[in-house]
């Protein structure tokens, strides 16, 4: 695992065009002026109003709400472990497979209902959906209740590998995740290297402790009963998650600000505006030119 006290550096501060934000949000182009729009938003008084990588605390408060909402929240939370829940309880009182399978997959389309009734975002519980279906079909098929977290558990070790894999080849996952959410797209890549450098620890940080969570799972999926087995990782459900939400947070909160890659776009679209506009009228001003 990376280090956590050591903030982003100077040298990882960001080189941009556009104007300067503090957060991933904004009310609106703060430099839309031609004079201002240019690259002197780049010089060293702007590098130095970040403070050595460091955001404020009210950017902080952004991020971790950010992050938290990315990820499901308490509710996204909920709809991963309820229908494992379900599963493991019926099972373990009346070993009946396929009132456990069938309970487990009607919970979880309830909890998308609800969420369309009320015209909630679908996604996170829609994967829920998914991944008990998957594993309704892989217990019905073999007979065997320990195979319904089977597709998961492979879910699970194939992230693992996508996180690490990312990381080392300089692209990290939760970057490509996190861009669009924090309005920077894939501008961390090129000209924010301290914001890539916290993406690649925190890819890092996802997948060591998923592929830890595989590592006790997969002896278990063997060795253990079914019960028992349910049980454990039912328990694992949420603390890793935590974990690696908490240590994101810390490497980007640690990072220079995101690049609102919209703003800059907003603004350059004004300056255009602008330019066209003082064209205008320098021509009504002065016809025979």
């Amino acid at each position: 695992m990376t280090s956590l006290d050591k903030p982003t550096s100077e040298t990882d501060q960001p080189h941009h065009t556009g104007p300067h934000h503090t957060g991933p949000h904004h009310t609106g182009p703060q430099n839309a002026g031609p004079q201002n729009a240019g690259p002197q938003n780049a010089g060293p008084q702007n590098a130095g109003q970040q403070n050595a990588g460091q955001q404020d605390p009210a950017s902080k408060a952004v991020t971790e709400a950010a992050l938290f909402e990315a990820f499901g929240g308490v509710r996204g939370m909920v709809e991963t472990v309820l229908p494992g829940l379900l599963f493991v309880t019926i099972f373990t009182i009346n070993k009946d497979l396929h009132i456990s399978a069938i309970a487990a997959l009607a919970v979880s389309l309830a909890l998308v209902a609800v969420r369309l009734i009320r015209r909630d975002t679908v996604k996170h519980a829609f994967s829920g959906v998914f991944g008990v279906a998957f594993g309704v079909v892989f217990a019905m098929m073999t007979g065997n209740a320990k195979d319904f977290y089977l597709p998961g558990m492979l879910y699970t070790l194939g992230l693992a590998v996508a996180y690490l894999g990312t990381a080392a080849a300089g692209v990290p996952l939760i970057g490509l995740i996190l861009g669009p959410v924090f309005k920077e797209n894939l501008s961390w890549r090129t000209r924010n290297p301290g914001r890539k450098k916290a993406y690649t620890k925190a890819s890092y940080a996802w997948g060591l402790i998923l592929l830890a969570k595989c590592a006790i799972l997969f002896p278990l999926y063997w060795w253990a009963d079914t019960t028992q087995f349910g049980w454990v990782l039912i328990a694992l459900k949420i603390p890793p998650f935590l974990l690696a939400v908490y240590l994101t947070w810390v490497f980007l909160a640690k990072a220079p600000p995101p690049i609102d890659v919209f703003a800059e776009m907003e603004a350059e679209e004004q300056a255009e505006k602008d330019r066209k506009a003082e064209q205008a009228a320098a021509a009504l001003r002065n016809p025979e030119a």
